[in-house]
């Protein structure tokens, strides 16, 4: 595989890793006993963290990625292991 196939599927396994990542550790202002703005609603997140934003979608995305190489490499699963309809 070059490096730049590489680099571009690690970047979508970051993207996709983005929206896996972000409802984790959201707390409202409700649970944590502080007061709402007017016109927030209820269930918006009481402070939001890039930076362990960033931090916990790069971790996530460097496992998975990392189980996709190794799978690449090794050949764990194959096309032909996924073709349930026996196809020829």
């Amino acid at each position: 595989m070059r490096f730049q196939s590489a680099l571009a599927i690690y970047f979508l396994f970051w993207a996709f890793s983005v929206f896996f990542v972000l409802p984790f550790g959201v707390r409202t202002a409700h649970e944590v006993g502080g007061e709402l703005v007017p016109g927030q609603a209820e269930s918006a997140p009481h402070e939001f963290s890039v930076k362990k934003v960033l931090l916990r979608t790069t971790i996530v995305a460097t496992v998975l990625f990392g189980l996709y190489y190794a799978n690449y490499v090794y050949g764990w699963v194959t096309p032909e292991m996924l073709d349930w309809a026996h196809r020829d």
